[in-house]
Order: structure tokens, then C-alpha cells, then sequence
């Protein structure tokens, strides 16, 4: 008998551990072939881990390349994002998302002018969102695409550095949270979730930069800082008309 209890145990072990990796390899498959769809730069996720049972979650290593014409770097990095999904959810066609986390993410803000990385990057995302790669879109088994229920988006402890290099300013960003993402709707596409979040957390961006350089007019010199402020006032009304919402 107690044969028997030992072999069911490890039965249960070896399908709960194979249940995290086929489900984390899902999550970073994904995640690696639509994003760079999405967002027309580089997209990589290094890791996900994803419980079968609790459906709690890590996705590690996640960065997104900058648009054409600018640094070879990335625009953002974040680290480890923390996301609690309702399991049975995790088989169908409306994932409900509990609550993403992000703790401590790194972006990288550069202007030309009256552009920006972000700006450019919004556009790529505008461009695909606005329906012209509607076969990239994923979709379940039975053939119905994909939506999903976001309760809770929380970001905390953002910085972004304005510049490349070692003269690049650092700038620490508001918290930027977001309530009910979908639940209305019913459930929206993934472009349409992440081109949601991705309005909120850059727009915080053009927004918390502007904020900050107001701040530091004598340690930069005003001209440059107007110069700067005018760039982001510029992008946050673009990301305001791309989106039909305040950055």
C-alpha cells in the first residue's frame, strides 16, 4: 500500500512540474513570437513559470528592443513580473488575470527634437492594433481568439533614464496602476490589453520625465531642458491622439 502512495505521489510531482514547464514554455513561446509582431522591435522573454494549480506565476528576463533609427538598446527592461491567473481560465479563450506585478522595471527614454523612442514605439503598436496583422493574433483550440480579463496591473518603483550613456539622467516614475482591464467588454485581445498598459506605463513615462526635468533647469541648463520638455509634451499629445485617451 505504501507502494502504491509513493508511486502516486511521484506521479502527482512529475505532472504538477511537467504542468509549470508546458505552460512556462507556452507563456515564453508566445511571448517571444508575438511580441516582436507587436511592437516591430526586438522582444525577448528569457524565462516563465506558470503553477497548473494555483496558476501563479513569474516571467523573468522580459525586454523590448528600441524602433528603427535609434540606440541598439533596449527601450525597456523588466526584470521579473509577478502574475496571478485563475487557473481554469488557463484552458479556454477568457484568461481572467487576477493581478500583474511589476516591481523596479528600467526604461530608456530618448528625443530628437519633437520625437522619441516611445513616440516611435507607440506607433508600431498603433499600426498593429489598428487591425492590418489580424492573422498574427493568437487564438484558442476551438479556433476562438483569444481575450483576456485584467483585475489588477500594478508597476511600481519605475525609472527612466533619459539619455545613452554615462550622461543619461535617471528619473523614477510614479506608480501606474490600472483596475479592470476587459471586464466590461467582457474580455479584450491581447493587442488591445497590452496596448492599454503599454499607454499607461509610457505615457507615465513622457509624463514623469517632463515632471522631473522641470526640477533640475539649473543643473542642466535651461535650454537643453526646454528642449527636452517640448520633445515630451509632443509625444504625450501623440500617444493622446494614437490612443484617444490622457498619456
Amino acid at each position: 500500500m505504501k507502494k502504491f502512495l509513493l508511486i502516486g505521489l511521484v506521479l502527482v510531482l512529475a505532472l504538477y512540474v511537467g504542468g509549470m514547464f508546458f505552460l512556462g514554455s507556452i507563456v515564453k513561446a508566445g511571448v517571444n513570437t508575438f511580441g516582436p509582431k507587436f511592437t516591430q522591435t526586438k522582444v525577448e522573454l528569457a524565462g516563465a513559470t506558470i503553477s497548473p494549480l494555483t496558476g501563479s506565476g513569474t516571467l523573468s528576463g522580459l525586454s523590448v528592443g528600441n524602433p528603427k533609427g535609434w540606440s541598439d538598446r533596449d527601450a525597456f527592461k523588466l526584470g521579473k513580473v509577478h502574475v496571478d491567473v485563475a487557473p481554469m481560465s488557463l484552458f479556454g479563450d477568457h484568461i481572467v488575470i487576477e493581478e500583474i506585478t511589476v516591481d523596479g522595471p528600467e526604461f530608456l527614454y530618448e528625443t530628437k527634437l519633437v520625437s522619441s523612442n516611445i513616440k516611435d514605439l507607440l506607433k508600431n503598436i498603433d499600426e498593429f492594433s489598428g487591425g492590418k496583422n489580424a492573422e498574427a493574433k493568437p487564438a484558442s483550440k476551438s479556433g476562438k481568439p483569444i481575450k483576456f480579463e485584467i483585475k489588477k496591473f500594478r508597476l511600481t518603483n519605475g525609472v527612466a533614464r533619459l539619455g545613452v550613456g554615462p550622461t543619461a539622467i535617471p528619473v523614477p516614475l510614479p506608480p501606474i496602476s490600472i483596475d479592470d482591464l476587459g471586464t466590461k467588454e467582457g474580455g479584450i485581445t491581447p493587442d488591445q490589453a497590452a496596448g492599454a498598459i503599454m499607454r499607461n506605463v509610457l505615457g507615465g513615462i513622457v509624463t514623469g520625465t517632463a515632471e522631473a526635468l522641470s526640477k533640475t533647469a539649473g543643473t542642466l541648463g535651461a535650454n537643453a531642458v526646454e528642449q527636452t520638455k517640448d520633445a515630451a509634451k509632443k509625444t504625450g499629445e501623440s500617444i493622446k491622439k494614437l490612443f484617444g485617451g490622457k498619456p
